[in-house]
């Protein structure tokens, strides 16, 4: 199940890929630096509001579905989920618009939060919907359907923000693609809840197992999204917009290859826990390690090797300085981050113990607003980057160690070795490479990367990547004599 999640999400990593740079590069020029700072402060408000509001119902489709499905269940697991999350639906609008009214925010941006609030409602039930199929093992519809907000919502964000909408213009089109996605999903999600009832009992169980998860999420955010805000307050928007620059070059880049892995792997780890028990699990988890780690070490070290002439063809000339200073840093809490999110972090859903979760994000959290307050007032941007840095590396361990009283999973010490040996070999081959600036420099570097790492991870099989490399060379041979 993991490796035909892997392939069939691949469309989604490439959308999600070519968007993302697509992001930075459009909105950091047709945005001023005030504006782009207002939409980094909307979206991390409509990121933290979705995730404390929604998000726990979205997580409890993921889980139980499985469990759903092989009880003969479906439309009652169903309509319990869509008509809990109905009952907060009709009072949020209310209570969103009421807290952004009393915002103590500048005009664009109370604007840009707005319209944030505002797509709330219709990306959390397009999520809903987009988790049922995930969970359901329905890869190519759950891809298209984040394909098409992906890209859609990049095409009318751009369109709203060359039409003079600022800050508010990115988070318009995300909120405008999804309702447009609805009205193509909702009608099959109606059908498949035919006939279901809705349980207390059920809802209960579902809330007592998704709002941990969503507190942690919170925290996460805590630690993703703090740094904004203190930024705005003690320095301002244009400060917040060169940190949310470099934030997004690197975290950005290394989330594509994180969340399209954690698509795969969540379920199939679900899956293989019910299905094979301890032993079919650990098989899997190692498996999933092993890759993710092969693909996103070099990476993160990649975006470090290249931050300046990354910032310089990437971002707007107004931001480009202070994001080349804010890459680095960034994809090494990055790299930290997604592999507790899409990995450590599993051991506290697959043993059901979320409650674990919470302790294993408020540590982190509370070192991150703590750090951030002490030594952004000091030393601005860095102080930030600083913070970021320390916190995920905070969680990873902390992650590492509750993770063990929940669901013990494997780490691949091995791979993690000859992955981080091919990286290093990487490293040095790139820096012996002239700082010509801009693009030449960057493909220069980007090319002698990816071949030297490329053919040390060959040589030193690093994450088994010899053997299946000739596994699916013999297998490709094989159909083709067929």
């Amino acid at each position: 199940m993991f490796w035909r999640g892997v392939v069939g999400y691949l469309p989604v990593n490439v959308a999600q890929g070519i968007v993302g740079l697509l992001t930075i590069v459009v909105f950091t020029r047709v945005l001023t630096p005030a504006e782009y700072g207002a939409y980094a402060l909307g979206f991390s408000a409509m990121t933290l509001v979705h995730t404390g509001v929604f998000t726990w119902a979205e997580a409890a489709m993921a889980r139980f579905q499985a469990r759903a499905a092989a009880d003969g269940d479906t439309a009652s697991y169903m309509t319990t989920l869509y008509r809990t999350w109905a009952m907060l639906g009709a009072v949020f609008p209310v209570v969103a618009g009421l807290l952004v009214w009393l915002a103590p925010l500048p005009a664009g941006s109370k604007q840009a939060v707005a319209a944030g609030m505002a797509a709330i409602l219709f990306r959390s039930l397009a999520r809903l919907a987009q988790e049922r199929r995930r969970a359901a093992g329905e890869v190519t519809s759950a891809a298209l359907l984040d394909v098409i907000q992906t890209v859609g919502g990049f095409a009318i964000g751009a369109g709203m923000a060359l039409l003079g909408a600022g800050g508010a213009a990115p988070l318009i089109g995300a909120g405008g693609v999804a309702a447009l996605c609805l009205a193509a999903v909702l009608p099959r999600e109606f059908r498949l809840m035919a006939g279901g009832r809705f349980e207390r009992a059920r809802a209960a169980t579902y809330l007592a197992y998704g709002l941990p998860v969503a507190g942690s999420l919170i925290l996460a955010l805590v630690i993703a999204a703090t740094d904004r805000f203190l930024l705005a307050a003690f320095l301002n928007e244009q400060a917040v917009g060169v940190y949310h620059a470099g934030y997004s070059l690197a975290n950005r880049t290394l989330d594509v290859v994180f969340v399209w892995l954690g698509m795969a792997g969540g379920p199939a780890m679900v899956a293989a826990l019910e299905r094979g028990g301890e032993s079919a699990l650990k098989a899997t988890a190692r498996e999933q390690a092993s890759f993710m780690l092969l693909l996103t070490m070099p990476a993160a070290a990649g975006l470090a090797l290249t931050a300046g002439p990354l910032a310089q063809v990437m971002v707007g000339a107004d931001l480009a300085a202070g994001a080349a200073r804010v890459t680095p840093w960034v994809a090494f809490a990055g790299l930290l981050s997604g592999l507790t999110t899409y990995y450590l972090h599993q051991a506290f859903t697959l043993g059901r113990r979320t409650h674990l979760l919470m302790a294993a994000m408020a540590v982190p959290a509370l070192g991150n607003v703590v750090l951030n307050l002490i030594l952004i007032p000091r030393f601005g941007l860095d102080g930030a980057m600083w913070s970021t840095a320390a916190s995920y590396a905070l969680g990873a361990l902390t992650a590492f160690v509750l993770g063990r009283r929940a669901q013990p999973l494997p780490i691949p010490w091995k791979t993690l070795a000859t992955v981080g040996a091919a990286t290093a070999l990487m490293a040095l081959a790139v820096i012996q490479i002239p700082a010509w600036g801009g693009a030449l420099e960057l493909f220069s570097k980007a090319a002698v990367g990816m071949a030297v790492y490329g053919l040390a991870a060959w040589l030193l099989d690093a994450g088994g990547v010899r053997g299946q490399g000739l596994t699916l060379v013999r297998g490709l041979r094989a159909r083709a004599a067929a």
